[in-house]
This record gives structure tokens, sequence and C-alpha cells, in this order.
């Protein structure tokens, strides 16, 4: 990588300004503190933690996959360098007592990839349960365990610490992906539509972000860093996946059943060839990962018209792999990367970024939602998916009236004859509504327009109100 592109990265990193001031908020508080902070890797936890403690008393440390004699000597190491003190023995509790305070500020202690020390060798969640409770530091801390493993905060954390050291976090902080205005405020310079386009791709994982260079054409960003062999993404996703589940074989073949549009356990069932048990399985497996996730229709009367237990790739940019990359992979390799996309991509892009179009309009009515500009009270939003027909957006309130919404992204306007499927679907979910929301990522036609005018119910939403 040249010194250019360093620099551009650098420039280019963001992270959830809102998980930044929950952990001021705990910082602030009176007293020691414990404190989890885990989410999937590429979440840039390192730049929500280096903002962190940019002004603050700490210790920073990262744990390696090392054996326990191994990971005790590098600590060691680092704090006698850091603090410029000699070690007496080994020992996590020597390290912590070594620690230099400087001032009567609150120390942060950081401990980063803490589950490679913590599956190892008990006698550190020892130490870190004696600093929280002050047999090792005289003044006020605050102990950050951060994890960029899922499964492991979520599932095997407990197992290995014991209830005695769960007890004992007063905080866990999940950091989940940015929303849609967040990569807004990311790419300043570009319209609303190119932004909806990165988001389909690349999702609001910030350390994918920091990858695109706005001053490039959408096109010349997909062909770059996902096309070329040499691009960051070009083999990304099945890294992801084969990271820390076996049998890449097995999910491959899933994933690119999913998004092919096989989408239900019988569909899968008779697409792989694999036994319904063996599905369920990986599944469940994909599920824990955050890669996949089962969608659930909203709950209305018309229950008998609806899909059932239909899932799709939740990862934005695996479910972009697999859709364009993995099944054209030969020609990936035997084209150049601009032939691929006319070939693989461009025709089809807009129908596969309709879906992320309507996670934006959901993300809309959220925020007037918050600041009490919709006609009601929204306590619960979802989408209704039909056997025949979906509703795009149901937004409900606690009395059960109901918002509903529909989204056209690839279209070249938005026509009457969408209104009278939506109505059609309504019909079938057995719902009605007085405020519908009809959202169009191009225009809409004069008849819909007068429509609107004439019927109040309707509120037309463009991407210049987007």
């Amino acid at each position: 990588m040249s010194d250019e592109d360093s620099k551009y990265l650098r420039r280019n990193i963001v992270f959830k300004q809102s998980e930044l001031k929950k952990l001021e908020d705990i910082y602030a508080e009176s007293g020691n503190q414990l404190v989890v902070m885990y989410g999937p890797m590429n979440c840039e936890k390192e730049a929500l933690i280096r903002a962190f403690l940019e002004t603050r008393k700490h210790f920073y440390y990262r744990a390696r996959k090392a054996s326990a004699k191994e990971q005790l000597k590098m600590m060691g190491e680092e704090v006698a360098r850091k603090f410029d003190v000699r070690i007496q023995r080994e020992s996590y509790d020597e390290y912590i007592n070594r620690v230099k305070s400087g001032n009567p500020t609150k120390l942060v202690v950081v401990i980063d990839e803490f589950e490679h020390i913590a599956k190892k060798d008990p006698a550190f969640i020892e130490s870190i349960l004696k600093l929280k409770n002050r047999r090792l530091y005289p003044g006020p801390v605050m102990i950050i365990l951060a994890s960029s493993s899922i499964v492991w905060a979520e599932q095997d954390m407990p197992g290995v610490l014991g209830e005695e050291a769960m007890s004992k976090i007063d905080a866990k902080i999940k950091i989940p992906n940015l929303n849609f205005l967040e990569v807004v405020r990311a790419f300043p310079e570009l319209t609303v539509s190119e932004t909806i386009k990165i988001y389909g791709v690349l999702g609001g994982v910030p350390g994918y972000l920091k990858y695109w260079k706005k001053r490039k054409t959408f096109k010349q960003n997909i062909c770059d860093f996902i096309l070329s062999e040499n691009g960051y993404f070009f083999k990304r996703a099945e890294e992801l996946v084969s990271s820390e589940l076996r049998e890449l074989s097995v999910y491959n073949t899933i994933l690119m059943a999913i998004a092919k549009g096989e989408n239900k356990l019988n569909d899968l069932y008779h697409y792989t060839g694999y036994s319904r048990p063996k599905i369920s399985v990986y599944m469940k497996n994909l599920s824990q990962f955050d890669i996949i996730e089962k969608v659930v229709s909203f709950e209305t009367g018309g229950w008998d018209n609806a899909k059932k237990g239909v899932y799709r790739i939740k990862d934005t940019y695996i479910n972009f792999y697999y859709r364009f990359v993995y099944p054209h992979l030969s020609d990936l390799y035997m084209m150049e990367p601009e032939e691929f996309y006319d070939i693989y991509i461009e025709k089809e892009l807009d129908d596969y970024l309709n879906r992320y179009f309507i996670n934006v309009c959901m993300e809309y009515l959220s925020l007037l939602n918050q600041i009490r500009r919709l006609p009601l009270a929204v306590t619960k939003m979802g989408t209704w998916v039909g056997k025949t027909g979906n509703i795009d957006i149901i937004a409900q309130s606690v009395d059960r009236q109901n918002i509903v919404g529909i989204c056209n992204w690839e279209k070249e306007e938005f026509t009457l004859g969408m209104c009278k499927d939506l109505f059609d679907s309504m019909t079938k979910a057995k719902i009605t509504s007085n405020h519908i929301y009809l959202f169009s990522a191009t225009s809409f036609s004069p008849d819909v327009i007068e429509l609107a005018r004439l019927d109040k119910r309707f509120e037309l939403v463009d991407m210049k109100e987007l």
C-alpha cells in the first residue's frame, strides 16, 4: 500500500459516535467499572478506542494468539517499556501494580482481543476482578475488555469467565454497523442515490467504508476493490465465512442458493441435496455470526397469505458477493474487471439494491418517529412478505393503527399500477391504513401526483426529501 493510500485510509476512518458517547458516560460515573465491548471484524473498534483514550490516562494491550506463557511475557515487556519500570515477577497482578498513575484522574485499562488470554489463563480474569475491586490499583479505574468475536462474547464468554466474573460486568456494548444516516455523513460530497448504492454493497461496516474512494465512480470502486485480484475485498467474503466456520464448501453452497432466491428451508433442501437437519445446523451457525437472518412477516390478519420461514443474507457485502461474484468466478479470473462488471453486475444491480432502498426508507420513517413528525406514534415496524405480493413497510402504533409504505428504486417512475398492487397486498394481509407513504428514487407519474393531491392519505417522498 502506498503512502498516499495509507493517508487516505487514516482520513476516512469512521466509527459509531453513539458508542463513544456510551464509553464517555460510563467513564463519568464514580467508582470502578468493568466493560465488555465487542463487535464484528472491521467494526473499527480500534479507532473507537483510540478516540476514547486520546486525552485519558490509560494502558492498552492487544492480546495475540499465543501460549499462556508467551502472552504473559509479552504483556510484561510492554508494561516495562511503556512505564519505564522493572518487572519483579511475571504475573498479571504485578503488571497492573506497575502501571504508573501520573495523576489522580481515572485510569483506563484496555485489553483488546482479551479472549486470547481468558481462554488459556484463568489468572488473567482473577487479576481483572482484583483490579475492579481496588486490590491492585488505588485510584479509580475503568476496565475495557474488547473482542472482535461476536460468538465468543455472546456464547463462549460466560462459560469461560464464570458466574462471579460475569456478575461484575457493569456494561456490555455490542458495536453495531453504521446506520444509513451515518454512512451519508461519511460521504457528504455524494448524493443520497450514490450513497445508497455504496450502502447496498458494503453496508454500514466502518472498516469497509474507509476503502471507498470518493473521487472515483461507483463502477471504478467495484472494479478496483472487489473485482481486481489485488483489491481489498477480492477474497474477503469467503475469508469472513471461513474465519470461524469450517466446511466452507457447504456454506458457499448454501449462501449462493440463498442469494439466488432459494430462501426457504425446503427450497434449500431441494437445491443443495443436503438433509434438512444438516441445513438447519448450518443455518444456525450462519445466524450466530450475523451472516444470515430469518425474515418474519409483520404480524397481520392475513397470515395464511404470508410466506413463513424465509431466509436472507444479512451481511451486506457477503450478500453482494454471493449474488454477483461467486457464481461467475471462472469469468472473473479470465475477464478484465470492467467487462465483468458490465456483464454480470450492471444489469441486475437495481433489482438487488431495492431491498436496501427499503431499509433506507424504514430508517427515514424511524427518524421522523423519533422527532414526532409521523401521524402516529410508531412502536414497531417491519415488512409483510406475501406468497404473492409484498408490503415493503408496515409501521404500527400501540393501538394497532398502521402506516403503510411502498418503495420504488428501479422503475423509471412510480406509477398508479404500483398503488393498485399495494392495495391488493393490503387486502391479502388484511390490514387498512389512513397513512400511505410512497417512496421513489426516481419520480412520480402525473396521475400519482394528482392522486396524492386529492387523497390526503398519500405522502410522496422523493430522493430530495430523503
